[in-house]
């Protein structure tokens, strides 16, 4: 059984490195003012994975995420060094227009913000940023993004509705949804299911788990049980550094550095 295993675990870590690299992140420094908030991440993120990203509060998981879309820098304090090579791209090249980066790059944040208007109008609000005004076209770009949610049977009655009227966990996977209406490649989750009941997060964690079959996956959870479920690889930063990276199961069953092994049994954090 043993060697069975370590033959499972070997063709693992080989089909993980013949997967395409989405993001290279090299010797990435970020500083607010002159708190040195990140420092020197090298990380690696592969397609049609859950890249899962773990931590005590103020280790620097937000703060990392939110680099990869360049949506740090609507904080005027933030200076960085180093590159994040998004597809062989550094996303700092001054050629990069954030506005793709972030079509590219969708986002869905901790507690759910669905826009203040009709379900339908939240999800066709990104397709006409981008020109689509045919009503036939939009139609069915809100019916697959809510059905790619998972959300569809539940919401296609009242599309015309304030999304205001729909639960929390609703509210979350219509955000899911708004993200899956501009096609993008990546999908940040910054905490997505830590305002959710139970039964709203099993939801989400099922369709992060659909997801990746079409999308790169890098979320940011406090839930260690969350990580251990849904996610191919787990990055374990602490004081702004990546102490560990490695396949979830490595990390949780046999890490290699104590540090990690102190948080994952609840020795700190």
């Amino acid at each position: 059984m043993q060697a069975t295993n370590i033959v499972r675990e070997k063709n693992s870590q080989e089909v993980g490195k013949n997967k395409e690299l989405v993001y290279e992140t090299k010797g990435l420094n970020l500083w607010y003012g002159e708190t040195h908030a990140l420092k020197n991440i090298d990380l690696n993120i592969r397609e049609n994975e859950v890249t899962a990203i773990i931590g005590p509060s103020g280790c620097g998981k937000s703060t990392y995420i939110k680099t990869l879309n360049r949506m740090v820098e609507l904080s005027p304090i933030v200076r960085t060094s180093g590159e994040i090579n998004y597809r062989g791209r550094n996303i700092f090249d001054n050629s990069y227009q954030v506005e793709e980066l972030r079509t590219q790059v969708g986002m869905v944040f901790q507690k759910p913000n669905p826009f203040p208007k009709s379900i339908y109008d939240n999800i066709a609000y990104g397709p006409r940023i981008h020109g689509i005004r045919n009503k036939k076209i939009l139609d069915e770009v809100v019916e697959k993004s809510l059905r790619g949610a998972a959300i569809w049977d539940e919401v296609k009655d009242r599309l015309n509705q304030n999304a205001y009227g729909l639960s929390g966990g609703q509210q979350q996977r219509l955000c899911i949804a708004r993200c899956l209406a501009i096609e993008p490649d990546v999908i940040l989750m910054d905490e997505p299911t830590s305002a959710l009941d139970p039964i709203s997060t099993l939801k989400v964690e099922e369709l992060v788990q659909e997801l990746k079959q079409n999308f790169s996956i890098i979320i940011v959870t406090h839930n260690m049980q969350q990580a251990a479920r849904i996610s191919d690889k787990t990055a374990f930063f602490l004081s702004g550094e990546v102490v560990e990276f490695a396949e979830t199961d490595k990390i949780f069953s046999n890490p290699s550095d104590k540090r990690t092994e102190d948080y994952i049994t609840g020795r700190f954090g």
